[in-house]
């Protein structure tokens, strides 16, 4: 029984195999719709607007970030120029110095949650020692 099972099934697969690659390589190299000159040309400016808006993007980041108060270098009166922070979280910042990140100062509890949520986008945590990384 095992036998003549397996020999059928031999059979059948050695006529199957070789319209196997056939079709495969049909599927595979379907003609493609040629695009019109308007279709490259709208893609084309497309990409250029993505691009420009990305770089846009990426000098508004740079911008806030070299404006950005740096949490562990900052003095007292620079602290208190953001919003909600008072002469005790200045001192409370300063006091917890040295911080690898700005979150640090919620799970440190130096700064309640809702504070550090309404200031994350205007501080920086840089180290001493570490040089800014180039792209």
């Amino acid at each position: 029984m095992k036998n003549t099972l397996l020999k059928t099934t031999l059979a059948f697969l050695t006529l199957l195999a070789p319209a196997l690659p056939a079709r495969a390589q049909e599927e595979a190299s379907a003609p493609r719709k040629a695009e019109s000159r308007a279709a490259k040309d709208a893609r084309s400016a497309k990409a250029k607007e993505t691009a420009k808006k990305a770089r846009v993007r990426a000098k508004e980041k740079a911008e806030a970030e070299a404006k950005a108060v740096d949490v562990n270098s900052a003095t007292k009166e620079q602290l208190k120029t953001l919003p909600g922070i008072t002469d005790a979280y200045a001192d409370k910042i300063i006091a917890g110095r040295p911080y690898l990140s700005k979150a640090f100062l919620v799970t440190k509890n130096v700064l309640p949650q809702e504070l550090y949520l309404t200031i994350r986008k205007r501080i920086v945590a840089r180290q001493a020692g570490a040089k800014p990384q180039k792209r």
